[in-house]
Parts: structure tokens; sequence; C-alpha cells
């Protein structure tokens, strides 16, 4: 089952979806610091460099899927929170408007949690609404990748849209009774010590391919809250950037001082470091022979916090792929029903569906 994926970054929901028993066969990314990352991993992938706004439907091959997370930046919580009136949030349109032309049976599009804040309930509806025009029943839940076998706690939004004619929407697979932890994780790699770096990489880690971590100072903006979370926690959310990657549990938890002030425990048992680049790759269900590609340290932070963790994806493309078999058997997705939807959004609920 041939998909194209938009906005692909590194490729983790690329990974997931293959995993589940989809194929990659297009690719659209942009940013030039990750091509050498997804083209590394992802070698059987035509890799379409060009802005997205340049392409045209006619370029990107037919397929059952289309998947991608368009920028979030824009809907971030912790950004000016911009939205559709930021030139970043407005590619969600682009990825809109290739689905309306290539028509692929399903798609599956992931963003921040702050897409649904009250402030962009107008642009957000009007992006339901937009795939509602172009054929889709759309499905979108907040969801936290924790309980879906990722030992992370990770809030996102994905929409899943089906067209028309399956006869039913997708229902998100249940959650998982077991959290994973970052003992589940990382602790193996605890006696193998990273290297630190301070910027460029002069060299490869002898051991372990990007275990190095980001050492210099923590802002006070950084130290606002705790950063550390013990073995048998899921880890924080891991971000887009070096500076504000969780702490190793090696550490002990920081010690509150007063509203929005923390300070490392000097007593701690072993020092405080961030986490590495490829210990945060685990954590977002990378497996290990997955290389990142990087000279800049932060790039490599950047790829491994923007992706949609593996097992995410591939949690949600599996319950896809029964979706389709369902259809091509029966005509409709079976055990699917239809609904008659409601025609004012509720947002922050915890699923909700739109037609």
């Amino acid at each position: 089952m041939n998909i194209v994926s938009l906005f692909s970054g590194c490729g983790g929901l690329d990974l997931g979806f293959e995993q589940a028993g989809f194929k990659t066969v297009w690719a659209n990314e942009y940013d030039k610091s990750i091509w050498d990352t997804y083209e590394l991993n992802h070698p059987d992938v035509k890799l379409d460099k060009r802005d997205i706004r340049a392409i045209e439907p006619d370029d990107i091959p037919d397929c059952i899927g289309i998947i991608g997370g368009p920028p979030c930046q824009s809907w971030s919580e912790a950004g000016a929170g911009r939205g559709i009136d930021d030139s970043r949030g407005q590619l969600f349109y682009d990825y809109i408007r290739i689905i309306r032309e290539k028509r692929p049976l399903f798609f599956l599009a992931e963003n921040v949690s702050g897409i649904l804040a009250q402030k962009h309930n107008k642009a957000f509806t009007n992006i339901l609404y937009q795939f509602k025009d172009a054929g889709y029943e759309v499905t979108y839940k907040l969801l936290n990748a924790c309980n879906y076998g990722v030992p992370q706690d990770r809030k996102r939004v994905i929409l899943i849209g089906y067209r028309e004619e399956m006869g039913g929407i997708f229902e998100f697979p249940l959650e998982s009774n077991h959290i994973l932890t970052l003992r589940d994780a990382i602790y193996e790699l605890s006696d193998i010590e990273p290297t630190p770096v301070a910027g460029e990489v002069s060299k490869t880690h002898p051991l372990v391919p990007n275990h190095e971590y980001m050492e210099g100072s923590f802002s006070s903006i950084y130290m606002s809250r705790n950063r550390v979370r013990t073995w048998d926690e899921p880890s924080f959310t891991i971000q887009a950037g070096g500076r504000h990657a969780p702490i190793h549990p090696q550490a002990q938890k920081m010690i509150w001082v007063e509203k929005d002030k923390w300070i490392f425990d000097p007593n701690s048992f072993k020092p405080y470091r961030r986490l590495s680049v490829r210990e945060c790759a685990r954590i977002q269900t990378f497996p290990d022979n997955f290389l990142f590609k990087y000279n800049n340290l932060l790039d490599g932070y950047k790829m491994v916090g923007n992706a949609v963790p593996v097992l995410l994806g591939k949690e949600l493309a599996s319950k896809i792929i029964i979706d389709i078999k369902q259809y091509q058997n029966f005509g409709v997705c079976h055990k699917l029903r239809r609904h008659k939807y409601p025609t004012q959004l509720t947002l922050f609920e915890p699923s909700s569906s739109f037609a």
C-alpha cells in the first residue's frame, strides 16, 4: 500500500507506517539540514526537496494515503501562537490543497496541542470544513504518546480523514494500561558515557551513534521548573532543541526554591547533564539502526524532537490498514459507523468527529 509523506522531517512517522505494512514512495522536506538523514534511512524513497508551495499535485505519485505534520511552531503554546496568521501556519492549506487534488483513500495530519486553543477556534474549524469539502470524514483527538507505547509524556493532536465513500470514520485505538519508563528506554545506555559537545560535532561516538549531549549553561527559563524525571517515570516531552532537552535520570530531582525557580541538588550523587541525541531518539522510539546525520548538534536534537514517535505512528497505521482492508473486502469500513455530527466544534474534548 503506497503512501506519500509531506513535511516529512527525518521520517519518524514514515517509519511507523512502514512498520505497519505501508510503503512510502515519495516524500517532501524543505529543510536541507534533514536531507542526509532522511535519504540515509529511507534509501528507496524519492525525496522532493522543494518548498511545498512550489509542488503541483501532478508532481506527486498516486497513493492510497498521505501523511505528515505541517509546521507546528505557529500553533505552539510556548511560542507567539500566531496560528494561521503565520506563513508557517498557512502551510496547512497546502497540505489540504494536495489532499484535495490527489484524493487518497485516507490522510493523517499531526500537530501540537496548541492548535486546539480557543484563539485558534475559527482557523481550526475552517481547516476541518476544508477537509470535509474535499470529501473526507475527519476524526481528531488530543493524544498522549505515553498511552501508545512511547516512554514519554507527549501531547499531540492527530487528525485522520477517510474518503466519504469508505462509509465510516477512523476510531482511535484503545489506550494501553502499561506505561513505559526511562528505565525501559535508555537504562542499558547508562554505563556508556556520552560525549559532551558545545556546538559542532568533531567525531562520532566510538560505541553508540549519536550519543552526544549538549553541554553549557541552563537558562532561567529552563530553571523555572523541574527538568528531571526518575528512571521509573516516562520522560518529559522531547523538544526540538538541545537547550531544553530533559536532564538524564541519573541525577536527583531539582529542588524548588520559589515560584518559577528551581536549582540543581548540590548533593546529587551523579552530575546533571542533558539527554544525548541517541537517548532522545530512543525515547522517541527510533531503533538504534536509525542514524542521524549532522555537523551541528542542535540539528540532531531538532530532527529527533520534531519527529512523530515511531511507535505512535505504527499504532495508528496498524488501525488504518485494518480499516482499508475491510473496505477493500466489504466495500465499507466494517464496524465503523456514521454519525450526525454537531455543527459547532467543542474544542479540548478527548475525541471529536467532524462532518
